[in-house]
């Protein structure tokens, strides 16, 4: 499941043990060497999408950027500046190793994007991060989201369907959250992490109340489900235009 370059289950544990920000600290180094880092497979299959539909975009922002895996992605899509948002100071040390040149960098919490910001950006995306935060905490993620963009700006990410109960990976997910679970009820301080928290029905409802409008396309390079909906799906939130 790792590469020998990757962390050690004693490593893991300790980032497990850890808050968030300091567990992705300690993990940065090595982060790209473990299966939590997004496939390539699904930026390429976004960034065909994106440019399909919309051609190229002004200015770029990545949401809990991590090391980078998605700017590079974002520097091909926009003719303007890029930009990577993180809270850990870890990852976005090596974000900035990966992409010295192009990007700025700006430390802080995704649910409470700085002002400086502005509403300057026309494309926002975001990859394998909203499983850090609970439902709860959406509305504030996806307002501050919505506050950088500009107006027609639109905010992309991938969403996966839901899998059926008989699947393996749909127990060993509920199994993880579950563990989740017991570890912050015994532990302090909490470590936010679930798969299952993150559904289109109820992320549609609070992308809505935040002041998008909503669509989904299919990422067709993973496929469809016997019953021929798709795999994953790209969620296309717009910034409606004043009038």
């Amino acid at each position: 499941m790792f590469t020998s370059q990757g962390p050690s289950v004693r490593e893991l544990a300790v980032q497990a043990l850890s808050s968030i920000e300091r567990g992705y600290d300690l993990l940065s180094p090595k982060f790209d060497q473990t299966p939590f880092r997004t496939p390539d497979r699904m930026l390429d299959a976004v960034e065909e999408a994106l440019a399909q539909r919309e051609g190229s975009f002004g200015a770029g922002l990545d949401v809990c950027c991590g090391t980078g895996a998605g700017l590079g992605m974002l520097r091909r899509l926009c003719r303007g500046r890029v930009t990577g948002v993180d809270f850990s100071a870890g990852m976005l040390a090596e974000a900035e190793r990966a992409h010295p040149d192009g990007v700025d960098f700006v430390r802080a919490d995704a649910r409470a994007l700085p002002a400086a910001l502005g509403d300057s950006y026309d494309l926002a995306v975001s990859f394998g991060a909203f499983g850090h935060f609970l439902p709860a905490e959406r509305p504030a993620l996806f307002s501050g989201v919505h506050s950088a963009l500009r107006d027609g700006g639109l905010f992309a990410f991938p969403i996966g369907a839901p899998l059926p109960l008989s699947s393996p990976a749909w127990w060993a997910m509920a199994g993880f959250d579950a563990a989740m679970r017991v570890r912050n009820a015994v532990w302090r301080p909490p470590f936010v992490m679930y798969y299952r928290t993150f559904p289109l029905g109820g992320v549609r409802a609070d992308l809505r109340a935040a002041g998008f409008t909503v669509e989904t396309v299919p990422l067709e390079h993973f496929g469809r489900r016997p019953d021929g909906s798709p795999r994953w799906r790209l969620v296309l939130a717009r910034k409606g235009r004043r009038a």
